[in-house]
């Protein structure tokens, strides 16, 4: 079920990014992390941001869930809603400029300075054991984290980020693939769904073309 719009996410217009009203989702949301990196997979955090975006964090809790199941962070972290407010700022500047890295054009300066701000913040801490790697912190740090993730891939020159092929999807992933031939953002989220949707039209083609009466009989 849907909740009220909240007009404090920002959209992409292709060339700029514009305000615009974004839907939020009342209960728990899979989230996806198919994007490569713990920064990219934050700014996916709002769908279709150009047709009718809709934003998956809608509440602190939103946030602490996504923060836990995100592999490369800490596995808890309590957001209250100064924290929560960064956070969605700190998403918005890291859309911005994997944006303006997929479209070639200089970075933002107040999305550099969002980022950067943040990265200089405290880092999780990382302890090894028997169990394997764990990382603990807070949410500012969980936050450090992924904007210095975020800054990791975008400035990486090598690093080939493309956006979703599929039609209104604006996720922005990082494209690991042999010879960067990965189409879309991963195959359950919209690989999937345009292969399903090209079945369903070869086959309504075909239906129609069967159906048709030849040219010249009555």
């Amino acid at each position: 079920m849907r909740s009220p719009v909240r007009p404090h996410v920002t959209g992409s217009t292709g060339d700029d990014l514009a305000s615009r009203l974004v839907t939020g989702q009342d209960g728990d949301v899979d989230f996806a992390f198919v994007s490569g990196n713990p920064a990219l997979d934050l700014a996916g955090t709002v769908l279709s941001r150009r047709d009718e975006p809709v934003d998956l964090l809608a509440a602190p809790a939103d946030l602490e869930r996504w923060v836990t199941e995100c592999d490369e962070l800490p596995d808890r972290a309590t957001a209250d809603l100064a924290t929560f407010g960064s956070a969605l700022s700190l998403r918005e500047a890291l859309y911005r400029l994997a944006l303006d890295r997929v479209l070639d054009r200089p970075f933002d300066p107040d999305s550099l300075k969002i980022v950067n701000d943040t990265a200089a913040g405290p880092v999780p801490t990382i302890k090894l054991s028997d169990a394997g790697l764990r990382l603990s912190g807070d949410l500012l740090a969980a936050l450090s984290q992924v904007a210095r993730s975020g800054i990791a891939v975008l400035a990486d020159p090598h690093a080939c980020l493309k956006e979703c092929g599929r039609a209104g999807c604006t996720r922005i992933y990082l494209d690991r693939s042999r010879g960067a031939r990965r189409t879309w953002c991963g195959m359950s989220e919209c690989g999937n769904r345009v292969k399903a949707a090209a079945y369903r039209a070869r086959r309504q083609a075909s239906a129609t073309a069967k159906g048709r009466v030849p040219e010249g009989t009555t």
